[in-house]
């Protein structure tokens, strides 16, 4: 499936965030969110908020939404630009200049849980990226680059938590996309597989 066919698709699926389509794309930690957002983001020419900069810490894992939905989606919602701070790892707070989000005619979410039950109706689009749970272990621990004891502890709840919401959530079951985040890419077009709607098939090579 191309990145380029996708993009055609949401283009014809209405606005539901006020005049925004907004495209959320979830999964759990290491499952490659970042790079299918990106690569989207880029076909669509529009901005990506990743939820991980608005977390106030590991313990905001799902409480962030407030932050967001008063931040980005309620300007958003009423034609106007949303602004956050981004989440300092290393100072333990926000920091830094505001990042403004301008009302475009498409915007993404990446992160965990940004498909979640209650945003579901504005979205134009939810999609859900996934990968094995070893290969997404080791992609984690590579991109932080800590193999200490205590960040495998905080990795490790962070993902019994994830799967514990996605169970809760039916967020899979929610989404309009699942993609694999495992499969070997490039730049142009991702495998996967649409459950809902009828304009692409089942996903393999190079659809």
């Amino acid at each position: 499936m191309r990145y380029a066919d996708l993009a055609a698709e949401i283009g014809r699926r209405p606005a539901k965030l006020g005049t925004t389509r907004l495209i959320a794309v979830d999964g759990p930690s290491g499952a490659g969110k970042t790079t299918f957002a990106l690569r989207l983001a880029k076909q669509l020419d529009a901005p990506v908020v990743h939820t991980d900069d608005l977390l106030d810490g590991w313990d905001d894992q799902f409480t962030f939404w407030e932050r967001l939905e008063r931040q980005v989606l309620a300007p958003l919602r009423r034609g106007e630009a949303g602004r956050y701070q981004r989440y300092d790892w290393h100072r333990g707070r926000f920091a830094g200049p505001m990042v403004t989000v301008e009302p475009a005619d498409a915007v993404l979410l990446e992160g965990v849980s940004t498909a979640r039950r209650s945003i579901r109706p504005e979205l134009t689009l939810a999609v859900f990226v996934d990968a094995p749970p070893e290969l997404r272990w080791e992609r984690a621990l590579a991109r932080d680059g800590d193999d200490s004891v205590a960040f495998r502890a905080y990795l490790g709840r962070w993902r019994a938590a994830e799967d514990r919401h996605f169970a809760e959530d039916q967020t899979a079951a929610g989404a309009d996309l699942i993609v694999d985040g495992a499969a070997a890419t490039g730049d142009d077009a991702f495998k996967g597989d649409v459950f809902k709607g009828d304009v692409f098939r089942g996903g393999d090579d190079d659809r």
